[in-house]
């Protein structure tokens, strides 16, 4: 399963990036907002670091016509641009425009499977459900990616890839990696958290300390 960094912050995704722990960017609005820096020299900043993997970027229109316009817009600015477009009816029709283009289209806020049907049959490159919202109002969002997944493998769409979205903890991570799940995107913290572990670090400790008992 590949890992994707929820983010804007410059530092945070060349620290993951450098770690070898992202294949790929995903921003949204509100990540956005949180840099206080315009949004061109952002996404100019993360282009530079994630040269090979995708890089999410959302439009901000709600009719067809706004949203086609700004997706041939984002597309323009690097060929690892994914443009991503809310899942709602005007959405699916600038879904279908743009991947009739070329353009690599992520459909975002997926709450059910009949919406990631939809999305997969108007040309989305990536369908994003968000298991951690889903948590957030006492519903299992990792029951949704489940069936997204095995609705997927049992109709044979492969061309369209699960994103699990909004994801809050290392356990979600896990579950998605079982289930088959291809991205999970998530903050930089959910990261941090996989990469360390209290015993791993009281044995490399330990280890030093042995060393320094070792005749010199």
């Amino acid at each position: 399963m590949k890992i994707f960094i929820d983010s804007a912050n410059i530092n945070d995704i060349r620290t993951a990036y450098d770690m070898g722990a992202i294949s790929g960017v995903t921003t949204n609005p509100s990540i956005i907002s949180r840099e206080n820096r315009k949004f061109d020299d952002i996404i100019a900043d993360v282009t530079s670091i994630m040269v090979d993997g995708p890089i999410f970027a959302e439009v901000l229109s709600l009719e067809a016509d706004g949203m086609i316009k700004e997706g041939r817009k984002l597309a323009k600015i690097s060929k690892n641009i994914v443009v991503k477009i809310p899942m709602i009816p005007e959405g699916l029709k600038a879904v279908k425009t743009l991947s009739s283009e070329g353009i690599n289209v992520c459909v975002t806020v997926i709450f059910s499977a009949p919406q990631a049907i939809l999305a997969a049959n108007a040309g989305a490159k990536y369908v994003a459900p968000f298991v951690g919202r889903l948590d957030d109002i006492g519903e299992n969002g990792l029951d949704l990616a489940q069936e997204i997944r095995d609705i997927f493998d049992a109709q044979g769409i492969t061309e369209t890839k699960i994103v699990a979205a909004s994801v809050r903890h290392p356990v979600h991570v896990v579950e998605l990696a079982k289930m088959g799940v291809d991205i999970a995107t998530m903050p930089f913290k959910v990261i941090m958290q996989m990469a360390k572990n209290p015993n791993t670090e009281n044995a490399v400790k330990k280890f030093l300390e042995d060393w320094e008992k070792v005749p010199k």
